[in-house]
């Protein structure tokens, strides 16, 4: 168990940071965000799974030579009362780092969730007093506010939310095309995406990697956001409506129209060629592979 406990520890160093920067370095996920963002996911459950993988696998080797059976003879100790007695001092301090990272990402990730949602919450009751609802399009609320500003709360109670400045600077074929960009957010769920990329980077902030893994996810959801966007509307309406829509959303919303808005008018206006079939399959069958691989590892060596 020991080679094994080995392998997940540089399995998951590796992916926390050599790749993770040259993932977020890549030219391609702009050619096909949703397979990137599935990439980045592969990614992120993978590094979670080998690098506490490889803390309970080590601290367990003194009970069994795979870990199902590893479990049962630590159950089994700890029912007896000899725990420490087989716990060598190497395998007690790869437990206990193993339970304070576990605890820590999840207790980063509980305060963020929860975090979000009250403020989430509160921003949607302010809305409800605040802004009028449109009839022209259910579900979306207008801030009279003459700056520009759109953005959506996503939830259970989602919101779309255009400011008057919107409706007064662009025509409705842009205002189509900031409402899909918005709804498109809400539709596919881009919130749960970035949440657990949010957690591993304020969880181990001082691992670049995983920081650039953040900013790489941010970035692909609003390039996913404006593929859809512009499936329904032209690029030129979509490129205006970036340019027009300037104002900060709340720390509340998923996002808005204000995130590297040049580089995105430029891959509107010339849009990257899209993938291979081939290439599409692949990154999707990579991305499957690389949980399988600490899973694998864990259930089976």
């Amino acid at each position: 168990m020991e080679l094994t406990a080995l392998g997940l520890l540089v399995l998951g160093l590796l992916l926390a940071e050599p790749v993770s920067r040259t993932l977020a370095a890549a030219h391609w996920p702009a050619r096909d965000p949703v397979g990137a963002l599935l990439m980045w996911q592969a990614v992120g459950l993978a590094g979670g799974l080998s690098l506490l993988g490889a803390g309970i696998v080590y601290g367990l080797a003194p009970f069994g030579p795979t870990l199902i059976p590893a479990v049962g003879g630590f159950s089994r100790a700890v029912g007896e009362g000899r725990v420490l007695d087989d716990l060598g001092a190497g395998n007690t301090v790869a437990l206990v780092a193993t339970l304070l990272l576990g605890a820590r990402l999840f207790f980063v990730l509980a305060s963020v969730t929860v975090r979000t949602l009250r403020a989430r919450a509160r921003h949607r009751d302010l809305l409800d007093v605040l802004a009028t609802p449109w009839p022209a399009v259910p579900g979306t609320r207008v801030l009279d506010h003459p700056i520009p500003v759109a953005y959506c709360l996503p939830g259970r109670s989602s919101r779309l939310v255009v400011s008057a400045g919107v409706l007064e600077r662009l025509a409705p074929e842009g205002v189509r095309a900031v409402l899909a960009h918005e709804r498109a957010h809400l539709t596919e769920r881009h919130d749960l995406v970035v949440l657990p990329f949010v957690a591993w980077g304020a969880t181990a902030p001082f691992v670049r990697g995983m920081v650039r893994a953040q900013l790489a996810v941010a970035a692909l959801i609003e390039m996913r956001a404006d593929d859809v966007a512009a499936s329904r509307s032209t690029q030129r309406e979509l490129a205006g409506a970036l340019r027009t829509v300037g104002g900060s959303a709340p720390t509340a919303a998923l996002s808005s129209f204000t995130s590297a808005v040049d580089a995105r008018i430029a891959r509107i206006a010339a849009p990257p060629p899209p993938p291979s079939t081939a290439f599409r399959v692949s990154v999707r069958l990579a991305a499957v592979a690389l949980v399988a691989v600490p899973t694998v590892l864990l259930l089976h060596f």
